[in-house]
């Protein structure tokens, strides 16, 4: 079975899959550093191809992933919202989110300069704000099991991961 994390950016789905490889010795992949490694970075394809062609690539990498087995998947803030990503990732994987309030997320990106849907005019606290909503609603009806990340370590996160799925250690 893999794990997958998903929520908005900022939740630590990178940081946390690090920590839950370590805890379980399973492989970590994180969808937008394979996207990376293939297609170059995601700044350029925005800029280039646009979103849409992104999201394109999210499935490719869902497709892909779901054949494989014991893997911790972290994946883009986008990604669940797309119903194909879901039910590949579905098909091996539970769904784990990791939910974050507003507050910490603004906390953790603050600075940021290298996620696309983070540029332009608006203020980042409304960003955040129009992002949770749009999201958040999906985030909730596609996760198996939902987990508070404020004010907990990766490993604490980990911990109840591990906990919450069962996965023997």
């Amino acid at each position: 079975m893999n794990v997958v994390l998903f929520g908005m950016m900022g939740a630590g789905k990178t940081t946390v899959a690090l920590a839950l490889s370590r805890l379980t010795g399973k492989s970590r992949v994180d969808t937008d550093e394979e996207i990376v490694k293939k297609y170059g970075p995601i700044k350029e394809i925005f800029s280039t191809f646009g979103e849409g062609r992104f999201r394109e690539l999210e499935t490719e990498t869902a497709r892909s992933l779901s054949r494989q087995k014991n893997l911790i998947i972290a994946t883009g803030g986008g990604f669940v919202l797309n119903p194909e990503n879901v039910a590949f990732l579905k098909e091996n994987g539970a769904l784990v989110y990791l939910r974050a309030e507003k507050e910490t997320l603004v906390k953790r990106l603050k600075g940021e300069s290298e996620r696309p849907l983070l540029e332009g005019e608006e203020r980042l606290e409304s960003k955040i704000e129009r992002l949770l909503g749009e999201r958040g609603e999906t985030y909730e009806r596609v996760a198996e099991y939902v987990i508070d990340v404020d004010k907990k370590t990766p490993e604490q996160i980990a911990r109840e991961i591990v906990e919450k799925l069962g996965i023997n250690s």
